[in-house]
């Protein structure tokens, strides 16, 4: 193992995040820190719109009141016969008449000190500027000095103007600026913002707990699968019931269909072992017979090696009959052609005597959800079933089955030859273990019936009639849509 680097913390284990011992394990902990996340981004984002909403007007308010002062006072001044300014007697507000009240008005004239109103005594202000004709500004907060000293600060708006030109002066410019103590427009602003702030936590507290009462309703359906889950456990329940939300339907199914499966293979096994002790005992009962009954040796000897044969058999059967019976679920989707293939090339060697010819109309999208030894073994018995009676052709067809929703596709596969057929009668008699349609014909007699036990455990459908196309035996088998 690498060493961790000089002076720093050991790397993190490989496959392993950073953050998994800091993430919740539990899936309502999860969505309310997510959603607990999302609402205080949400409320920081509306508080921090409103809050430059509100202050955006304010400011607005506040340069329309600047700019109605400056009007009244465009309508008041005047100029006499010489230029000089002649300031207005009235003002808009009383607090223009009170020495530092905290709202100003100058009168800014080229190359004379600016005029002010008395509530400029005392305070200082920021130097006006002689504006164009119309032209408008509005500044702030800039600072000032009170007339006790202390520091503040002003909104400033100004506008500028020309006093028509007479027979003894040109054309007089000047500019009126009008401001107000930022302390007013800064009150309004801390106030909204505590009350905005207050009603936001309010409102963030409530939708929290809203929140939780929600999560805790949608989250119900889910502890109800757990509790039956553990119903099912302590075998108090033979399986989920059937009520559950839509997006739970394929979890409970699913874990259905493996109680059940579990259930099915369990008892396979159990019938597979009474099937064999039931199968051996009659052999080994000879056998005891015979050495109770000090058979001859040569006999004994001859009669051993026929119950021994005999067994061998029933082992090998009962082996194989365990070994086909039952499917995994959730297996990969096996694609058809390839073990077609296979299969078809080792029965062409066998029967090669007889010149066989098998073809295929197989849909590439075609899958078989299962084990591949099961599908080797429902295609192999089928497929050397039908080159065992056909005459010269036989046909393979594999399509798309029924579909269902949020299941995958099941699956048609039919075998047709050109054999002699069977005739509806004998059917359920061909189906059956042991049982040759031909005795005459070698075989065993249980191809057909392990199909049979196959497609049972697949949930299909076998079904056995004349083919339309070559003469001869349909096989069909269906297989359901799977989980």
């Amino acid at each position: 193992m690498p060493a961790p680097p000089a002076g720093g913390t050991p790397p993190a284990p490989v496959g392993r995040d950073r953050f998994d011992g800091w993430r919740p394990r539990s899936l309502r902990a999860r969505q309310l820190l997510a959603a607990s996340l999302a609402l205080l981004a949400f409320l920081a984002l509306a508080g921090w719109a409103l809050d430059r909403a509100f202050v955006d007007t304010a400011q607005d308010n506040l340069r329309q009141r600047l700019k109605s002062y400056a009007l009244y006072y465009t309508d008041k001044v005047e100029f006499g016969r010489n230029g000089t300014l002649i300031p207005p007697y009235n003002t808009p507000d009383p607090r223009f008449d009170m020495p530092d009240s905290g709202m100003y008005a100058q009168v800014v004239l080229q190359g004379t000190p600016p005029w002010g109103s008395n509530s400029t005594l005392g305070p200082e202000l920021p130097v006006p500027q002689l504006l164009g004709a119309l032209d408008e500004s509005f500044e702030g907060p800039l600072p000032i000095r009170r007339a006790d000293g202390t520091e503040s600060e002003a909104y400033r708006y100004g506008v500028g103007y020309a006093w028509p030109a007479t027979h003894q002066h040109g054309e007089i410019p000047y500019s009126i600026y009008i401001l107000e103590d930022a302390q007013a427009l800064s009150a309004q602003i801390r106030v909204f913002r505590g009350s905005l702030w207050v009603y936001l936590g309010g409102a963030g507290v409530i939708l929290l707990l809203l929140q939780m009462l929600v999560l805790r309703w949608s989250l119900r359906p889910l502890r109800r699968v757990i509790f039956e889950l553990s119903r099912v456990q302590r075998g108090e329940a033979s399986g989920m019931t059937e009520s559950h939300p839509r997006e739970l339907e394929p979890l409970t199914d699913s874990i259905n269909a493996f109680i059940e499966s579990e259930r099915e293979n369990l008892e396979r096994q159990r019938n597979t072992l009474a099937d064999l002790a039931h199968s051996l005992k009659t052999p080994i009962a000879v056998l005891r017979t015979q050495m109770d009954n000090n058979a001859d040796p040569a006999a004994l000897r001859d009669e051993l090696d026929v119950q021994l044969k005999r067994m061998n058999n029933l082992v090998s059967y009962q082996l194989a009959r365990a070994a086909s019976s039952g499917h995994k679920l959730f297996s990969a989707p096996v694609p058809i052609e390839p073990h077609a293939e296979e299969i078809v090339r080792g029965l062409e060697k066998v029967y090669a005597g007889k010149g066989v010819i098998c073809e295929f109309e197989i849909d590439p999208r075609a899958r078989f959800h299962g084990e591949t030894g099961d599908l080797q073994e429902l295609m192999g018995n089928l497929l050397e079933n039908a080159f065992k009676w056909a005459r010269s052709r036989v046909l393979l067809t594999v399509k798309v089955g029924a579909t269902a929703p949020q299941r995958r596709p099941g699956l048609f596969l039919a075998v047709d030859d050109d054999g002699p057929g069977i005739a509806e009668d004998d059917v359920a008699k061909v189906l059956q273990r042991g049982v040759r349609g031909d005795e005459r014909v070698q075989g065993h007699g249980i191809g057909l019936s392990i199909v049979q036990d196959l497609i049972r455990d697949y949930r299909g459908e076998l079904q056995v009639s004349r083919s339309e196309e070559l003469g001869g035996a349909r096989f069909e088998v269906r297989l359901p849509p799977g989980l």
